[in-house]
């Protein structure tokens, strides 16, 4: 049976897209490697400073459906509580998911949060393939309601650990321009794009700006 050939740009979409994987199991297996040494010693200080568990699994969607996404725990144990607890932070964490002056975080999770030392984890999962190094932002089920007529077009690709949004402005941005960054990023994506992204990341995350 004869097949029918793919328009050349879909063609070139399936490669790049192909290419965009095999960057992404290549590049974490290499960084989980050579950062081993830093997955240690942040182990060992969130032990530290108070106690476990070390991890936190993070429940996120994406378009492989929902998963755990893991970060190095920088809030005390009981956060959740503390949250419910009280009703002006909650209404605040409802409107934005985030919180500039958290009082749940801890001082290593501060610094942790302020060079994204916290995102490591999701290394495996861009290696288990729930992510990818460059993508829109990860967000909880909660979110989707933000992105109104583009929930669809969100759940079509995967988060990922550095993006758009994280290049430009990060926490210091509002909901509404974050989800505008995601809607970009998404229709105008290109591995040109992505690379982009990924030599302006180090600088932004070296910097701290955004980040809390």
């Amino acid at each position: 049976m004869q097949t029918v050939a793919l328009p050349q740009q879909r063609k070139r979409q399936l490669y790049e897209r192909f290419l965009k994987r095999a960057l992404d199991v290549i590049g974490s297996s290499m960084l989980l490697c050579v950062l081993s040494p830093v997955f240690l010693i942040v182990v060992l200080l969130v032990w530290l400073s108070d106690g476990s568990p070390i991890f936190y699994p993070r429940r996120v969607v994406g378009s492989a459906g929902e998963f755990n996404a893991y970060k190095f725990r920088t809030m005390v144990r009981d956060a959740d509580a503390i949250l419910a607890a009280d009703p002006e932070l909650r209404d605040t964490f409802t409107r934005d998911f985030k919180l500039k002056d958290d009082p749940r975080v801890t001082r290593v999770g501060g610094w942790l949060r302020r060079y994204s030392l916290d995102e490591l984890p999701q290394l495996v999962n861009v290696l288990t393939g729930h992510m990818s190094l460059i993508g829109p932002r990860m967000i909880t089920v909660q979110e989707l309601s933000k992105y109104g007529p583009y929930q669809e077009l969100l759940l079509g690709v995967k988060p990922g650990l550095t993006g758009y949004w994280q290049i430009r402005g990060r926490q210091d941005v509002s909901y509404e321009k974050r989800v505008q960054m995601d809607v970009y990023y998404i229709t105008h994506w290109s591995l040109g794009l992505d690379f982009t992204i990924l030599l302006k990341t180090p600088w932004r995350v070296i910097r701290g700006e955004g980040a809390y």
